[in-house]
C-alpha cells in the first residue's frame, strides 16, 4: 500500500516540476523599446511589454532592435433582439507594431494584431458599470495582444534580407 502511495505522490510531483520549469526558447537577442503610441492605452501597453520583455530577459534599453507600437481601441454596439434588453457593446483593440535594426536600418518585423470582446450594455452612460466593463476589456485585450506579440518574437529572423 505504502509503495502505491509512494508511487502516485512521486508522479504528481514530477508533474507538477515539468509544469513549473517553463523553458522559454528566445535566441539570445535583446530588443528596446521605442515611441509606444497611444495616449493612455500607450502607456498600458508600454508597462506590460516592458516587464514581459524583462521577465524573459530579452530586454536591453541599448540593443539595435527597436520595437515601436500603436494600440486603439474600437467600440460598436449591437442590438440583439426586438425588445431591445440586452444590447451588446463590441470592444476591438488592435495593435500595430514594428520591429527595426537601427544598426543596418531594415524592418524585421511589420505587423498588425487585434482581440475583441463583448459586455452587456446598460442603457445610460451614467451607469458605473459601462466604464468599469470598458477598463476592464481594454486592460484585458492589451495583456492578451502583448502575450501574442511576444509569441510573435519568437518567429523572427534576425537578420535582414536585402
Amino acid at each position: 500500500m505504502y509503495k502505491i502511495k509512494l508511487s502516485i505522490l512521486l508522479l504528481t510531483s514530477l508533474f507538477f516540476y515539468s509544469c513549473a520549469t517553463n523553458q522559454q526558447n528566445f535566441s539570445q537577442q535583446k530588443y528596446s523599446l521605442e515611441y509606444i503610441g497611444g495616449g493612455f492605452d500607450g502607456l498600458l501597453l508600454k508597462n506590460y511589454l516592458l516587464s514581459s520583455l524583462i521577465n524573459l530577459d530579452i530586454y536591453d534599453p541599448y540593443s539595435n532592435y527597436k520595437i515601436t507600437a500603436n494600440i486603439t481601441h474600437r467600440t460598436n454596439l449591437y442590438i440583439t433582439n426586438i425588445d431591445n434588453t440586452s444590447d451588446r457593446e463590441n470592444i476591438t483593440t488592435d495593435l500595430s507594431f514594428q520591429v527595426m535594426d537601427t544598426f543596418s536600418n531594415c524592418q524585421l518585423m511589420n505587423d498588425q494584431i487585434n482581440v475583441s470582446q463583448f459586455y452587456i450594455y446598460a442603457p445610460s452612460d451614467k451607469f458605473l458599470s459601462n466604464q468599469a466593463a470598458v477598463r476592464k476589456i481594454k486592460k484585458d485585450n492589451t495583456e492578451s495582444l502583448v502575450k501574442q506579440f511576444i509569441n510573435n518574437l519568437r518567429t523572427i529572423s534576425n537578420n535582414c534580407d536585402e
